[in-house]
């Protein structure tokens, strides 16, 4: 199975520090992050890589040198999907990509997990619908508190996840005919796409109640910096 890896994006809430060089690009422990994901995926012996490409992607060209993939053991290929071009678009522009493909993963090139991703195929392939969407709970960005009725504080969490809602964790598993479901329109694969394989009853969650960190904001970036620092990558702990 092939591996897309979304890295056009433009990455504007890290400010600037992405202002130089694409989201993916930015380094985390000395690495880019992208290298993160993919050695994720490379753990689990998936190595080929399709990567659509965007915002600056010269630096993502030249980083891929032949020396750097053998290196990495990877097959990589780079295909220019334009600056502003929204992620659904993007699928059906590397679709040559994937020819030959039954199904195949999508993810972001801006989060890591230790998501087990031969119980995400496996569970995919159980339902045998056209999409597989990997849940997370959204962390919490402030302390929750329990207020009872006579204005008690009985509890309070610092920033614990919201175990009752899910997001999108961004780790996806596609069937080939899920390019049915793409226009050829510039959209974002997050809205009207998805939108529609919901209502048709084509898309499961698979729920991964683990480490999941997407790189959204500095604060994020720190957090990941110091998993590094203190050498626990609990990305790679599956």
């Amino acid at each position: 199975m092939k591996v897309v890896i979304f890295c056009g994006g433009l990455g504007t809430r890290l400010g600037e520090i992405s202002e130089a060089i694409p989201k993916p690009m930015v380094k985390v422990g000395g690495e880019p992050l992208l290298i993160h994901i993919m050695k994720i995926f490379l753990s689990f012996g998936y190595r080929d890589f399709v990567l659509p490409l965007g915002y600056k992607s010269l630096y993502i060209k030249d980083y891929f040198d032949q020396k750097k993939l053998d290196q990495l053991g990877v097959n990589v290929e780079l295909v220019e999907t334009g600056e502003s071009t929204g992620t659904a678009k993007r699928l059906t522009l590397i679709a040559d990509n994937l020819k030959g493909e039954e199904r195949f993963f999508v993810t972001y090139g801006d989060g890591v997990s230790n998501l087990d991703l031969t119980q995400l195929l496996n569970f995919h392939l159980e339902h045998k619908k056209l999409a597989t969407m990997t849940v997370v709970h959204p962390p919490a960005r402030f302390g929750q508190i329990t207020i009872d009725k006579s204005a008690a504080i009985t509890s309070f969490n610092e920033k614990a996840p919201l175990i009752d809602s899910w997001i999108n964790g961004g780790f996806f598993v596609f069937e080939k005919d899920v390019f049915e479901y793409l226009s050829s329109e510039d959209q974002m694969l997050e809205s009207e796409p998805l939108a529609n394989l919901v209502k048709q009853k084509q898309i499961m969650g698979f729920r991964h109640e683990g480490f999941w960190q997407c790189m959204d904001t500095p604060r994020d970036k720190r957090f990941l910096e110091q998993c590094c620092r203190e050498e626990t990558l609990p990305w790679m702990k599956f």
